[in-house]
């Protein structure tokens, strides 16, 4: 009998569609920091957020930016974060950081540079109290989860015009209890990970319930791919995919403790950012 071929590699699948998984993703130091986040641009750029505490590290540059590869061309952003929790990349591949505990957020062009600020560190709860993410429509306008402070989600412009809000803590549908992680549809609905009441809640564009899916044990961040499959993570630890209508793809356990973060690319990759181990998991589609 021959003898199998040894080999060191993972692989998952949710439903027909395996994947190979690939840790540590990335040739960057993260120092005392930890990967709190991770997003892509339309060149397939990865995005990294570290977090520190801004009143105990010294400060460091919050993002770190890496080519399809893994390789870092740059990194930016020390002087302008306090309090790195998630960003997302918009349709013009700005880069939206927010700043939880500075109850704002910083937007940074192509450039790494700062083109505005929204929020006002020295007065929580004037518009975001500890928000905790920022999702982006096809439209440009944005939601922004502001989630440990007031369990509601906000609604703005693409000129950034406060348009209202919706949900308040509770249990019921339309209810938070932490919004954690957020993301807009192609189809204009809005996803809201329900973290300490273990679920994803939908809504429609203007924030009217429309559905809940439960059994996601503090479910942490939210994606969806352009074919309109929804991607959850939660501390069970699972990645969860589901279809556009809520049924059940498949689950996998693709990291060791929970993703905090998630996103995709074009090429079908979604990666993950770990807080513990700290690091980002890379899930590459196996064709066939």
């Amino acid at each position: 009998m021959t003898a199998e071929p040894k080999t060191r590699s993972l692989f998952v699948s949710l439903g027909p569609q395996r994947y190979r998984v690939e840790r540590p993703f990335g040739d960057f130091d993260r120092g005392r920091a930890i990967v709190s986040d991770v997003a892509c641009d339309s060149r397939g750029h990865v995005f990294v957020l570290l977090r520190l505490d801004p009143l105990v590290d010294e400060p460091a540059d919050p993002i770190i930016e890496l080519d399809p590869h893994g390789r870092v061309i740059r990194s930016f952003g020390a002087k302008d974060i306090l309090d790195a929790h998630m960003l997302a990349v918009d349709a013009e591949d700005r880069i939206v950081v927010v700043d939880r505990d500075a109850h704002r957020l910083v937007v940074f062009g192509k450039d790494g540079a700062v083109m505005r600020t929204i929020g006002y560190p020295d007065r929580p709860g004037e518009l975001f109290s500890h928000p905790s993410s920022v999702a982006f429509a096809a439209d440009g306008s944005f939601y922004v989860a502001d989630g440990y402070g007031t369990s509601r989600v906000q609604r703005f412009s693409a000129t950034g015009e406060r348009l209202g809000s919706f949900g308040r803590r509770g249990k019921a549908p339309g209810e938070f209890s932490t919004p954690h992680g957020i993301w807009a549809a192609a189809d204009g609905r809005v996803f809201v990970t329900d973290r300490e009441n273990d679920r994803l809640q939908v809504f429609s564009a203007t924030g009217e319930p429309l559905d809940v899916w439960p059994d996601l044990p503090r479910a942490m961040d939210v994606w969806s791919d352009p074919d309109g499959s929804v991607f959850v993570t939660d501390q069970v630890p699972r990645l969860t995919r589901y279809d556009r209508d809520g049924n059940l793809v498949g689950s996998c356990r693709p990291v060791l403790n929970g993703a905090h973060g998630i996103w995709g690319d074009r090429s079908g990759n979604i990666f993950l950012a770990e807080v513990n181990p700290s690091r980002i998991t890379r899930l590459t589609p196996v064709p066939g």
